[in-house]
């Protein structure tokens, strides 16, 4: 049974398996991270690595998981293999999410700096 709240059909069960499989994906802060930098610009594995302070090998298994879920694309310029995101939606979350978790963050400190500040 679907049912239609606010103009919006629920989503079949196919749907929501497919996109709790993405956000389990997303769930970690390694591969997190990863995407974050990948909605950043396009980007090989060596400078992955370093970006995000993983070992090359662990960041090789990050992405190829990502890949094989189809959340990131890669080709090839010569020797290296270029990774990006090609679905600007999947950016959006990515950039809607941890800017939102960061503005957040940023507002829940902001008191506390106050308050170290007045010396009092």
């Amino acid at each position: 049974m679907t049912g239609n709240v606010g103009g919006f059909e629920d989503p079949s069960a196919e749907v929501l398996a497919e996109a709790a499989a993405a956000f389990g994906l997303l769930a970690s802060s390694a591969r997190l991270h990863l995407m974050w930098a990948l909605s950043q610009g396009e980007c090989d594995v060596t400078h992955l690595a370093e970006r995000v302070g993983g070992a090359l090998p662990a960041v090789s298994q990050h992405l190829a998981k990502l890949k094989l879920a189809g959340l990131v694309r890669s080709r090839r310029e010569g020797r290296r293999q270029v990774y990006y995101v090609d679905d600007p939606d999947i950016v959006t979350v990515v950039r809607v999410m941890v800017g939102q978790l960061t503005a957040r963050s940023q507002h829940a400190l902001a008191p506390v700096r106050e308050l170290r500040g007045t010396g009092g």
